[in-house]
């Protein structure tokens, strides 16, 4: 589902479920002339919250350190960057998806 809709976006995939020693990342595609680690949160009820709200500090720390890791391993440390988050609400009126662009800033102890 979050790929359907990135690629309507005009995003490039490159990698899915990325893994390395430190942790995951769900995508990680081109837009325009931007690198962008993309999070992906799906939740079926408001209940706790919006999706988004499960992208915390912690998992914030961890998504910057897989990047940091993506990045050095593909000699591509120069390239201008960013974290995306696709929040998917699947409720009873459907499934609402929202794109948030440069949801947080590298978050580096």
């Amino acid at each position: 589902m979050a790929l359907r809709f990135l690629k309507k976006k005009g995003y490039r995939i490159i990698e899915t479920n990325y893994v390395c020693k430190l942790g995951e990342m769900d995508l990680i595609a081109k837009e325009k002339d931007t690198l962008v680690f993309i999070e992906v949160k799906t939740r079926t009820s408001m209940h706790f919250g919006p999706p988004q709200l499960a992208v915390t500090n912690f998992k914030q720390r961890q998504l910057s350190k897989v990047a940091l890791n993506f990045l050095k391993e593909k000699k591509l440390e120069d390239v201008k960057a960013r974290f995306d988050v696709v929040a998917i609400l699947l409720g009873q009126k459907g499934e609402e998806i929202e794109l948030i662009k440069n949801a947080f800033d590298l978050n580096w102890p």
